[in-house]
């Protein structure tokens, strides 16, 4: 009997207590809304009817009015930016960042908006050192790849390669695919400067920080032969198969081109054949059949390119034998495997290209650097239709 009669004097007391607090947060509402300006209501009002635009001038109205309206100034100045307005953004984000009332952490959000409203408009210059000012803030990772972004735009390789270590060591990301392809940009700076010493140095550094740096054994190759050390630059090539076997078609024709250069033809045929068959690729084959038909004949030549259909049915396998048909075919059927080829080849040319791993960029050339999203070493050493859809039914 107790147990009832302390619930039904307490269940008034719950509701009372409850009436009161509704009654408070009524009242601490209604004093908000009305310190808001009608020109907010306008905006909100504008945008429930779609009508964007008239929307934004009439917060702008309120951002000028009520001064303590920064993260409304943030919104409309991230606005602005997202629709191209950069002008209106920066000279919203300026005033934030001249503003004395504003807290260390607005400050700096203020610094970060008004540095990507200068990167958007391409003033690398005045973006740069906002973004140095970031330093041990919330915003520090963004702005450090911002401002590697910005020294590879400029090729500012050794300023590149200092972020690129911080941003090593701040985030653990792993960035020493990117910082080997900057010493090889500045190895190929020096070569062109007849720097000579400089770039092998630049190239040593590059393969110290990443030991299978596939470019920096290129160019190595490239610059040894170009000296006239041919011996040493074939060897230096054909290292590249201990390390990435699937890049050899950058080195195969002027390795080739070397080999024969020494005298070593039936060499060069050989090699090409065994690289072809351990790592299947449409420009060793292209190589193997021009050297195989060059030296040892057609015969040879076409079953090469037989095999190699037979063994690996795929599009460009089948181009190249159609190609490798007409060397030998009789002239009376030369004009109708002529047409069957070039059915062949135009849609082998359409689907034959490289892809970029991280953002899909197509390119018909292979890239160290994606054109599209700037990504180093994201596109894969074969082409999409030696990879996906290319196979021949049988």
């Amino acid at each position: 009997m107790d147990f009832q009669v302390y619930w039904l004097l307490a269940l008034p007391v719950f509701f009372g207590l409850g009436w009161l607090a509704a009654r408070v947060d009524i009242r601490h509402l209604l004093i908000e809304s009305r310190a808001l300006p009608a020109s907010y209501f306008k905006g909100l009002n504008l945008l429930l009817n779609e009508q964007p635009d008239k929307a934004i001038e009439s917060f702008i109205e309120v951002a000028r009015a009520e001064q303590q309206t920064v993260e409304l100034q943030f919104a409309l100045g991230g606005l602005f930016r997202r629709r191209g307005e950069v002008d209106r953004a920066t000279r919203m984000h300026q005033n934030l960042v001249e503003r004395t009332d504003l807290g260390p952490q607005q400050r700096t959000e203020a610094l970060y908006e008004l540095a990507l409203d200068f990167l958007k408009a391409g003033l690398l210059d005045r973006a740069e050192p906002l973004f140095e000012r970031l330093k041990d803030s919330d915003y520090e990772e963004s702005a450090l790849h911002h401002l590697l972004d910005i020294h590879v735009t400029e090729k500012d390789w050794t300023r590149a390669i200092q972020v690129a270590r911080v941003l090593e060591q701040k985030t653990g990301e792993d960035r020493r695919g990117d910082m080997a392809n900057f010493y090889c940009e500045l190895a190929i700076l020096a070569h062109t400067r007849s720097q000579f010493e400089e770039a092998q140095d630049f190239l040593k550094q590059a393969l110290e920080t990443q030991r299978n740096c596939v470019r920096a054994y290129v160019l190595r190759g490239e610059w040894t032969f170009k000296a006239g050390r041919v011996e040493e630059a074939c060897a230096q090539w054909q290292e590249l198969e201990q390390r990435d076997p699937d890049y050899l078609f950058l080195v195969a024709r002027p390795l080739s081109d070397a080999l024969r250069q020494l005298g070593q033809v039936n060499e060069a045929v050989t090699l090409m054949q065994g690289w072809m068959e351990r790592y299947p690729n449409l420009d060793l084959l292209s190589l193997a059949f021009q050297l195989t038909l060059e030296i040892r004949g057609v015969e040879d030549a076409l079953r090469l390119v037989r095999a190699e259909l037979e063994r690996r049915p795929t599009l460009g396998n089948l181009d190249r034998f159609l190609e490798a048909q007409l060397v030998s075919v009789a002239p009376e059927l030369r004009a109708e495997v002529q047409r069957m080829r070039d059915i062949v080849h135009g849609h082998y040319e359409r689907l034959a290209f490289y892809q970029c791993r991280h953002c899909g960029f197509k390119a018909r050339s292979f890239h160290w650097h994606c054109p599209a999203c700037g990504n180093w070493d994201s596109y894969p050493p074969r082409r999409q239709v030696e990879t996906e859809g290319s196979a021949v039914t049988r």
